[in-house]
């Protein structure tokens, strides 16, 4: 066998998952992203308390590929204020984040500088969501929405539904069953 470069003897980790749940966090940066169909306002944060203190932090010094991704992310679409219902929701959904922010943040009020989101604590909720690549699945969880610290602290938050892939279409919905053979049946 020929040697190739790079090589190094190593054990490979498997990456961790955040459980999903709520947690306390700090945002760490914020910055709007631009792309063809709208905005969204990315917000960057660690889990700031508890027994996942520093998780993400934790997760990204543990990577050893090239293309690092810092994992705790919360991207929050910003409305295009076009009158439609999806802005309707989504005007609600960045209401109720902003909101999160100030409560958690006495004296914190919301001056359109996303800059100032730097360093403010916020609660973020987790649910578990479920993944398709290249014809695998799998599970993994991710930052559905933000919430007030208080209400983290206090257990008064809804543990957000499972996010399973959506159903592929079939020409029927309904399966007939052979008469003949309803001995297979489980009732």
């Amino acid at each position: 066998m020929k040697p190739f470069n790079g090589f190094e003897a190593k054990k490979s980790g498997t990456r961790e998952k955040l459980p999903a749940g709520g947690y306390i966090a700090k945002i760490l940066n914020a910055e709007v992203v631009d792309y063809s169909w709208g905005s969204v306002l990315l917000i960057s944060f660690d889990i700031a308390e508890g027994e996942h203190k520093d998780f993400f932090k934790t997760d990204y010094k543990n990577q050893d590929n090239e293309d690092k991704k810092w994992r705790g992310t919360y991207r929050l679409r910003i409305p295009l204020d076009d009158g439609s219902e999806q802005d309707g929701w989504t005007k609600r959904t960045f209401g109720n984040a902003i909101w999160a922010v100030e409560d958690s943040n006495r004296g914190f009020h919301w001056d359109w500088d996303e800059a100032t989101l730097k360093g403010k604590l916020v609660g973020v909720l987790y649910r578990n969501k479920e993944w398709e690549m290249n014809g695998n699945t799998g599970w993994t969880t991710e930052c559905c929405a933000l919430t007030s610290v208080d209400d983290i602290r206090r257990g008064n938050f809804k543990m957000p539904k499972d996010k399973p892939l959506k159903e592929k279409s079939s020409s029927s919905a309904f399966t007939p069953v052979d008469e003949e053979n309803g001995d297979d049946l489980p009732f």
